[in-house]
């Protein structure tokens, strides 16, 4: 089951996105037919990137679908064996939570699986969820805890704190399951961290513009930790997920946790000439950074990328894109 050999079919939601984008090139390199949609076909900001890469002329086909719009996604999953629905709004900036954020993820969520339901050659989903999906909780504040997959973020606390996007996650995580349960369909969940590296899409994405705040010529830094994860490690792991019979469940995608602290440490000693904000925002005693287990993530063979090598390369390639 190991490779595409040209003959399998896979569909990939929300192409365009920064993890999308890795996956589409990643399943052509590894001889897939990939079957990819996208809001717009008609937006070259959300095509040309993926047109161009190695395998696309021949095993790429572009579809235009709405995770509002029922039904939408039945012809770009029509066929395939494997769905990997990385289809989701991924932002801290919105107006209408409701509207920009749970909406598009729960009821996303659903119609995509409302479409693979009637697919008789599917034979996986992976979905892709987050760690802000396990993580909102009080355990986290236990010092010594190791978060693994058992773990859930708290509703209650979501909403009361207002974290709509871990709450957007949380839910359509546990309305996929409720559904590929009652209808039988083989699931695998994936949580990736914050998600860094180079980037192949024109535009910049949410986690890449972290970083970016941080290079340019911001004062402070955030008293925030995060766990943190190269691009190309979450994209392998989608497709091993695939690709391996016997994975099941949800799985954490973490290469480590670090503070802003640590990150513009990282940075400096990376970039020297950079102009890197030299204290934090407030002077109340560092957030703790989480640790979280990778014993399910390296069992599909997943060796993480060191989290210095993934911020050289966002910053060059933030470069690279004229972004900074």
């Amino acid at each position: 089951m190991n490779g595409g050999e040209g003959r399998k079919v896979v569909c990939v939601t929300g192409a365009s996105g920064y993890i999308a984008s890795w996956l589409v090139k990643l399943l052509l390199l590894r001889g897939y037919t990939v079957k990819a949609s996208v809001r717009d076909l008609k937006n070259p900001k959300k095509t040309e990137h993926l047109l161009a890469f190695e395998g696309a002329k021949e095993r790429l086909f572009l579809f235009e679908a709405n995770l509002l719009e029922d039904g939408s996604f039945d012809s770009a999953v029509d066929g395939c064996e494997g769905v990997f629905h990385t289809a989701s709004p991924c932002t801290y900036y919105y107006k209408d939570p409701k509207a920009e954020l749970v909406d598009p993820a729960v009821k996303g969520t659903l119609n995509v699986l409302s479409s693979c339901a009637k697919v008789p050659t599917l034979r996986r989903v992976i979905l892709t969820s987050s760690m802000a999906a396990m993580v909102y909780n009080s355990r986290r504040q236990i010092p010594g805890v190791v978060v693994d997959e058992t773990w859930f973020s708290d509703e209650e606390f979501m909403e009361n704190s207002k974290l709509w996007y871990p709450l957007s996650k949380t839910w359509a995580e546990n309305a996929a399951w409720k559904f590929v349960r009652e209808k039988g369909i083989d699931m695998v969940v994936m949580h990736p961290a914050v998600t860094v590296g180079p980037l192949l899409q024109p535009t910049l994405n949410e986690s890449a513009s972290l970083v970016l705040q941080l290079i340019s010529g911001a004062k402070t830094y955030p008293n925030l930790a995060f766990g943190w994860v190269h691009v190309k490690d979450v994209a392998n792991a989608h497709i091993r997920a695939f690709e391996i019979p016997s994975a099941n469940g949800r799985y954490c995608l973490v290469e480590r946790g670090a503070h802003y602290s640590e990150i513009v440490k990282i940075l400096k000693e990376l970039f020297p000439t950079l102009q890197l904000p030299d204290r934090c925002e407030d002077d109340k005693p560092f957030v703790a950074a989480y640790r979280a287990s990778t014993e399910k993530a390296k069992s599909l063979g997943i060796d993480f990328i060191p989290i210095d090598v993934a911020m050289k390369e966002t910053v060059e390639s933030l470069k690279e894109k004229k972004l900074l």
